[in-house]
């Protein structure tokens, strides 16, 4: 009977050690987990997302993404390839920030983009930082971190800005830069 305990021990030790293997040698290996875990714990997903951002009906904002997880608790949808073009009050598009990913408020109408930033205006005009956030009350964008930005007559840089989104309206802290000749 004794034998017998240690046969079945022997066994189960056997492929616990092989399961312990097959765990640890997987660990190097690249892969989309921040994907995964969003999706499952993720209360709907929506595929090429367009979404209208309005103030007292009139169009403000469109956000778009390739992929959209939205979060009924948080009131929040994490966005993954996010264009968000913004619009005067005229209609006219005032800028265009592309983005990696992001979170988009839905209740509230606040977005921030991360990664790869880039926010373009239709006469040129380019800003690029990792970080960015809208706030739908003031209508105003904040990029926390270091920025570039580049205009026709202009290349400016700096560690945290302010701005209207279509640019004109610019306050940054720890700026650098020159003027471009003609």
């Amino acid at each position: 009977m004794r034998l017998r305990w240690w046969v079945m021990f022997g066994r189960g030790a056997g492929v616990l050690a092989w399961g312990i293997v097959a765990v640890l040698s997987c660990r190097g290996l690249d892969g989309p987990r921040g994907f995964v875990a969003l999706a499952d714990s993720a209360d709907q997903i929506v595929y090429g997302l367009v979404h209208n951002v309005t103030t007292d009906g009139v169009l403000r904002a469109r956000i778009e993404a390739d992929t959209a997880f939205f979060y009924e608790s948080t009131q929040s949808v994490e966005l993954k390839q996010l264009t968000a073009v913004f619009f005067s009050a005229l209609g006219e598009v005032s800028s265009t920030i592309t983005a990696a990913e992001g979170t988009y408020k839905w209740q509230i109408g606040d977005m921030e983009a991360r990664i790869n930033v880039v926010a373009v205006t239709p006469d040129g005009r380019r800003l690029t930082t990792a970080i960015l956030s809208y706030n739908k009350i003031s209508n105003r964008l904040t990029g926390p971190e270091r920025f570039e930005f580049d205009a026709p007559d202009r290349r400016l840089t700096g560690d945290g800005f302010t701005a209207d989104p279509d640019f004109r309206d610019i306050r940054a802290t720890g700026i650098s830069g020159r003027v471009k000749n003609p």
